[in-house]
Protein backbone atom coordinates (compact mmCIF):
# COMPACT_ATOMS: atom_id res chain seq x y z
CA UNK A 1 0.00 0.00 0.00
CA UNK A 2 1.29 3.42 -1.08
CA UNK A 3 2.22 6.18 2.11
CA UNK A 4 1.77 9.28 1.79
CA UNK A 5 0.30 11.50 -0.63
CA UNK A 6 3.38 12.32 -2.58
CA UNK A 7 3.44 9.48 -4.00
CA UNK A 8 1.65 8.47 -7.35
CA UNK A 9 2.69 5.01 -8.45
CA UNK A 10 3.21 2.31 -5.79
CA UNK A 11 4.70 -1.11 -7.04
CA UNK A 12 4.93 -4.28 -5.06
CA UNK A 13 6.01 -7.71 -6.53
CA UNK A 14 3.79 -7.15 -9.26
CA UNK A 15 3.19 -9.76 -11.63
CA UNK A 16 0.48 -10.27 -14.56
CA UNK A 17 0.07 -13.92 -16.24
CA UNK A 18 -1.58 -14.78 -19.37
CA UNK A 19 -2.80 -18.29 -19.07
CA UNK A 20 0.51 -20.05 -18.17
CA UNK A 21 2.27 -17.52 -19.57
CA UNK A 22 4.33 -14.33 -17.21
CA UNK A 23 4.07 -10.53 -18.87
CA UNK A 24 4.96 -9.02 -15.86
CA UNK A 25 6.97 -10.88 -12.70
CA UNK A 26 8.42 -9.26 -9.60
CA UNK A 27 7.70 -5.25 -10.70
CA UNK A 28 8.53 -2.91 -7.81
CA UNK A 29 8.09 0.66 -8.76
CA UNK A 30 8.20 3.82 -6.21
CA UNK A 31 7.46 6.92 -8.41
CA UNK A 32 6.24 10.73 -7.62
CA UNK A 33 3.69 13.00 -8.31
CA UNK A 34 4.92 14.91 -10.84
CA UNK A 35 7.41 12.85 -12.40
CA UNK A 36 8.06 11.55 -15.55
CA UNK A 37 8.93 7.70 -15.50
CA UNK A 38 10.30 6.30 -18.81
CA UNK A 39 9.40 2.64 -19.51
CA UNK A 40 12.06 0.35 -21.61
CA UNK A 41 12.67 -3.08 -22.75
CA UNK A 42 12.34 -5.64 -25.62
CA UNK A 43 9.41 -6.38 -27.48
CA UNK A 44 7.50 -8.85 -25.35
CA UNK A 45 8.69 -7.82 -21.46
CA UNK A 46 5.62 -6.51 -20.56
CA UNK A 47 5.64 -2.71 -20.96
CA UNK A 48 2.42 -2.45 -22.27
CA UNK A 49 0.41 -5.01 -20.33
CA UNK A 50 2.16 -2.87 -17.69
CA UNK A 51 0.21 0.47 -18.90
CA UNK A 52 -2.82 -1.74 -18.96
CA UNK A 53 -2.28 -2.58 -15.42
CA UNK A 54 -2.14 1.29 -14.30
CA UNK A 55 -4.63 2.08 -16.50
CA UNK A 56 -7.08 -0.18 -14.80
CA UNK A 57 -7.49 -2.03 -17.84
CA UNK A 58 -5.83 -5.45 -16.69
CA UNK A 59 -6.17 -6.86 -13.10
CA UNK A 60 -2.94 -7.84 -11.66
CA UNK A 61 -2.27 -11.52 -10.81
CA UNK A 62 0.10 -10.77 -7.91
CA UNK A 63 1.28 -8.18 -5.85
CA UNK A 64 0.64 -4.61 -4.48
CA UNK A 65 -0.39 -2.09 -6.67
CA UNK A 66 -1.41 1.63 -5.88
CA UNK A 67 -2.16 4.17 -8.29
CA UNK A 68 -3.02 8.05 -6.90
CA UNK A 69 -3.60 6.68 -3.58
CA UNK A 70 -6.06 3.96 -5.34
CA UNK A 71 -5.35 0.03 -4.18
CA UNK A 72 -5.84 -1.76 -7.49
CA UNK A 73 -7.83 -3.60 -8.29
CA UNK A 74 -10.35 -2.93 -5.45
CA UNK A 75 -10.50 0.91 -5.61
CA UNK A 76 -9.86 1.27 -9.31
CA UNK A 77 -13.12 3.38 -9.62
CA UNK A 78 -11.57 6.06 -7.55
CA UNK A 79 -9.25 6.54 -10.84
CA UNK A 80 -11.95 7.57 -13.10
CA UNK A 81 -11.42 11.12 -14.43
CA UNK A 82 -7.60 11.16 -13.24
CA UNK A 83 -5.57 9.23 -15.43
CA UNK A 84 -5.31 9.67 -19.71
CA UNK A 85 -4.90 6.57 -21.40
CA UNK A 86 -2.78 6.36 -24.72
CA UNK A 87 -2.67 3.02 -26.06
CA UNK A 88 -1.05 1.07 -29.06
CA UNK A 89 -4.46 2.08 -31.33
CA UNK A 90 -5.55 5.36 -31.68
CA UNK A 91 -9.36 3.89 -30.80
CA UNK A 92 -11.03 6.33 -32.11
CA UNK A 93 -14.74 6.20 -33.35
CA UNK A 94 -14.17 6.13 -37.99
CA UNK A 95 -17.35 7.87 -38.87
CA UNK A 96 -16.95 10.88 -36.50
CA UNK A 97 -15.05 13.58 -37.38
CA UNK A 98 -11.76 14.20 -35.06
CA UNK A 99 -14.07 17.37 -33.30
CA UNK A 100 -17.23 15.02 -32.47
CA UNK A 101 -14.65 12.11 -31.07
CA UNK A 102 -13.44 15.01 -28.50
CA UNK A 103 -16.75 16.23 -27.74
CA UNK A 104 -18.31 12.84 -27.34
CA UNK A 105 -15.41 12.00 -24.69
CA UNK A 106 -15.71 15.36 -22.96
CA UNK A 107 -19.91 14.67 -22.70
CA UNK A 108 -18.13 10.66 -20.88
CA UNK A 109 -16.15 13.12 -18.19
CA UNK A 110 -18.91 15.81 -17.64
CA UNK A 111 -16.98 18.78 -19.25
CA UNK A 112 -19.72 21.73 -19.99
CA UNK A 113 -19.88 22.17 -23.21
CA UNK A 114 -18.05 25.50 -23.17
CA UNK A 115 -15.47 24.69 -21.23
CA UNK A 116 -15.14 21.65 -23.54
CA UNK A 117 -14.78 23.57 -26.44
CA UNK A 118 -12.45 25.78 -24.88
CA UNK A 119 -9.97 22.78 -24.34
CA UNK A 120 -10.80 21.16 -27.54
CA UNK A 121 -9.89 24.16 -29.61
CA UNK A 122 -6.89 24.73 -27.78
CA UNK A 123 -5.49 20.99 -27.60
CA UNK A 124 -6.52 20.63 -31.50
CA UNK A 125 -4.43 24.21 -32.65
CA UNK A 126 -1.56 22.75 -30.56
CA UNK A 127 -1.59 20.06 -32.74
CA UNK A 128 -2.24 21.75 -35.94
CA UNK A 129 -5.53 19.48 -36.34
CA UNK A 130 -8.08 22.47 -35.96
CA UNK A 131 -8.93 22.98 -39.75
CA UNK A 132 -8.77 18.98 -40.04
CA UNK A 133 -10.94 18.36 -36.87
CA UNK A 134 -13.87 18.92 -39.25
CA UNK A 135 -12.84 15.79 -41.29
CA UNK A 136 -14.20 12.27 -41.02
CA UNK A 137 -11.39 9.88 -38.64
CA UNK A 138 -12.35 7.21 -41.54
CA UNK A 139 -10.41 10.21 -44.07
CA UNK A 140 -7.43 10.67 -41.46
CA UNK A 141 -3.83 9.50 -42.03
CA UNK A 142 -2.04 7.20 -39.34
CA UNK A 143 -0.48 10.15 -37.97
CA UNK A 144 -3.96 12.57 -37.83
CA UNK A 145 -5.40 9.88 -35.89
CA UNK A 146 -2.65 9.81 -33.53
CA UNK A 147 -3.34 13.55 -32.80
CA UNK A 148 -5.97 13.03 -32.50
CA UNK A 149 -5.82 10.61 -30.04
CA UNK A 150 -3.49 12.88 -27.97
CA UNK A 151 -5.87 15.26 -27.77
CA UNK A 152 -8.31 12.53 -26.35
CA UNK A 153 -5.39 11.66 -23.84
CA UNK A 154 -5.36 14.70 -21.92
CA UNK A 155 -9.04 16.60 -22.88
CA UNK A 156 -10.16 15.90 -19.02
CA UNK A 157 -6.42 17.56 -17.98
CA UNK A 158 -5.72 13.82 -15.85
CA UNK A 159 -3.31 13.95 -13.05
CA UNK A 160 -1.49 10.81 -14.51
CA UNK A 161 -0.59 10.38 -18.00
CA UNK A 162 -0.30 6.68 -19.50
CA UNK A 163 1.62 6.34 -23.15
CA UNK A 164 2.30 3.75 -24.87
CA UNK A 165 4.91 4.66 -27.95
CA UNK A 166 3.20 8.97 -27.92
CA UNK A 167 5.13 9.09 -30.99
CA UNK A 168 3.77 6.49 -33.19
CA UNK A 169 2.63 7.72 -36.25
CA UNK A 170 4.07 11.33 -36.03
CA UNK A 171 6.53 12.83 -38.01
CA UNK A 172 8.79 15.61 -36.51
CA UNK A 173 6.89 18.08 -36.76
CA UNK A 174 3.97 16.04 -34.83
CA UNK A 175 6.53 15.12 -32.31
CA UNK A 176 7.41 18.60 -30.90
CA UNK A 177 3.92 20.03 -31.45
CA UNK A 178 3.00 16.76 -29.06
CA UNK A 179 5.21 17.88 -26.09
CA UNK A 180 2.83 20.73 -25.19
CA UNK A 181 0.07 17.99 -24.28
CA UNK A 182 2.13 14.85 -23.67
CA UNK A 183 5.80 15.88 -22.90
CA UNK A 184 7.57 16.29 -19.57
CA UNK A 185 5.25 17.32 -16.76
CA UNK A 186 6.72 20.34 -16.38
CA UNK A 187 6.59 21.57 -19.92
CA UNK A 188 2.77 20.65 -20.84
CA UNK A 189 0.85 23.44 -21.81
CA UNK A 190 -2.08 22.75 -20.01
CA UNK A 191 -2.67 22.51 -16.15
CA UNK A 192 -4.52 19.87 -13.94
CA UNK A 193 -5.82 20.37 -10.78
CA UNK A 194 -3.21 18.77 -9.02
CA UNK A 195 0.39 17.81 -10.49
CA UNK A 196 0.59 15.70 -13.39
CA UNK A 197 2.62 12.29 -13.50
CA UNK A 198 4.23 10.97 -16.65
CA UNK A 199 4.44 7.08 -17.89
CA UNK A 200 5.80 6.73 -21.15
CA UNK A 201 6.44 3.12 -23.14
CA UNK A 202 9.46 4.06 -25.40
CA UNK A 203 11.47 1.86 -28.11
CA UNK A 204 13.95 4.96 -28.47
CA UNK A 205 15.94 5.01 -25.11
CA UNK A 206 17.86 8.24 -26.09
CA UNK A 207 14.60 10.14 -25.77
CA UNK A 208 13.05 8.57 -23.40
CA UNK A 209 16.16 8.73 -21.13
CA UNK A 210 16.11 12.71 -21.56
CA UNK A 211 12.62 13.13 -20.69
CA UNK A 212 12.30 11.09 -17.52
CA UNK A 213 13.33 11.83 -14.02
CA UNK A 214 12.98 8.01 -13.76
CA UNK A 215 13.68 4.67 -15.78
CA UNK A 216 12.06 0.96 -15.82
CA UNK A 217 13.86 -1.31 -17.62
CA UNK A 218 11.89 -4.60 -18.03
CA UNK A 219 13.30 -7.69 -19.70
CA UNK A 220 11.58 -11.27 -20.84
CA UNK A 221 11.09 -13.18 -18.35
CA UNK A 222 13.19 -11.91 -15.72
CA UNK A 223 11.93 -9.26 -12.56
CA UNK A 224 13.52 -5.80 -12.99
Amino acid sequence: MAEGSERAIWLRDLGRDYGDRSALAGVDLDLPTGASLAVLGPNGSGKSTLLRVLATLLRPSRGEVSVLGADLPRDAWKLRGKVGYLGHEPLLYEDLTGRENLEFQARLYGIPDDEASGRIDADLERLGMRRRAEYRVSDYSAGMKQRIAICRAVLHRPSLLLLDEPDSNLDPEGREAARSLIGRPADLGWRAESPVTRVAVSHDPGKARAEADQVLELEIGVAP
